[in-house]
């Protein structure tokens, strides 16, 4: 007899899949009191590979990948690699012997949800963005409940499985705002001037890194700070030197970072909004038109709509994203309106949330 719970999680590809696994496994360890194992399933050679066993939890990798955009002979093995990522999933279930599984997207999920399905396994699904990634579609008719981060998601959905949750976030980032003594000293900048954070992403977004590259002089000249994570890809802004500006490809510290920024520019993955939702800061959006089924232009619009960020077409950056900024920077009510209205997106309880309803869903299994 088990003496501890046993769950499968997987998902990954992106951060915006992996951070909020980690995050629900934690909340749940901590609901349980540590009475719970957990095996993560992700796909082999993604970065969930790295982060989670840096979080602490074991995982395995599946041999899937997705569709490429273009004619590639890839895409010949796309059905293949499903069909193997199945059956290991499948043999993976019957050692793990699990009571629950639950999916975050991506397609190493999409295979592992399905065996679990097929192996009577309940299981529940995170849907991060305003429209529903391929995966989390083709299982909504496999899961007994569905976690969303954005309302009126019964579009793609039955609405009977449908919990609001929100997006969980790192733990760091909730306290954030009380963190500004230490950001000033941590990024060595003056707390006089106005700050602009810059997330470019992790592995870079180019159109965002070059209009900054070209005009970044235009910030510091008037007087602000720019604090700009600009990824691994674009070396050319490595040499540039300036006491307002710093520069970094990845900021680890983000709740520094956030605890020093009075504007934010993002691009609209699902948890970089999550987490400027729950700093509350006034956010312009640049959407990556690089993702499946333009979901960045669709999480951006769910903000906009409600006056609670403005957005940037990415062709349009070069000739309108430092206006923009310059434009926040110099109107104080915009700043507050933007702040109040991302605020009332924050979710700072999504990962218990969704822990709690994931427990009660292995209760109402056991009933059963």
């Amino acid at each position: 007899m088990k003496n501890k719970l046993r769950i499968i999680i997987s998902g990954g590809g992106t951060g915006g899949h992996i951070y909020p696994a980690i995050a629900v496994a934690q909340a749940i360890e901590k609901e349980l009191n540590g009475a719970v194992e957990f095996l993560f399933v992700g796909a082999k050679d993604r970065m969930e590979m790295e982060k989670v066993p840096k979080a602490g939890y074991p995982i395995v990798g599946l041999w899937i990948s997705g569709l490429q955009r273009s004619l590639s002979i890839k895409n010949m093995l796309f059905p293949f690699k499903v069909i193997v990522a199945v059956l290991k999933s499948w043999l993976l279930i019957g050692q793990f012997k699990p009571d629950l599984a639950i999916g975050f997207g991506g397609y190493a999920s999409g295979a592992m949800m399905f065996a679990a399905w097929m192996r009577g396994i309940p299981v529940m699904i995170h849907e991060q963005n305003s429209y529903a990634g391929i995966t989390n579609k083709l299982l909504k008719n496999k899961a007994k409940k569905v976690a969303v981060a954005y309302s009126q998601m019964d579009r793609f959905f039955p609405a009977a499985k449908i919990v609001l949750t929100g997006n969980p976030v790192r733990t760091d980032i909730l306290s954030a705002n009380a963190k500004k003594s230490a950001a000033v000293a941590f990024f060595k900048l003056d707390e006089t001037k106005k700050t602009v954070l810059v997330i470019g992403g992790s592995l870079g977004a180019r159109t965002i890194n070059q209009t900054l590259f070209n005009n970044w002089q235009q910030l510091t000249n008037a007087g602000y700070n720019l604090i700009w994570q600009k990824g691994n890809n674009f070396p050319a802004a490595d040499q540039l030197n300036h006491p307002n500006l710093v520069v970094r490809n990845f900021i680890y510290e983000m709740d520094l970072a956030y605890a020093m920024a009075d504007i934010v520019v993002s691009r609209a993955g699902a948890l970089s909004i999550a987490e400027i939702a729950i700093v509350a800061k006034p956010l312009i959006l640049v959407p990556s038109p690089n993702v499946a089924e333009d979901h960045q232009t669709k999480n951006a619009l769910a903000l906009v709509n409600e006056n609670a960020a403005l957005m940037v077409k990415d062709a349009a950056a070069n000739q309108e994203l430092i206006t923009t900024v310059l434009g926040l920077l110099s109107d104080t009510n915009k700043q507050t309106s933007l702040a109040n209205h991302i605020a009332t997106f924050s979710k700072p309880d999504a990962a218990q949330l969704i822990a709690k309803e994931a427990l009660q869903l292995v209760n109402t299994h056991a009933i059963n």
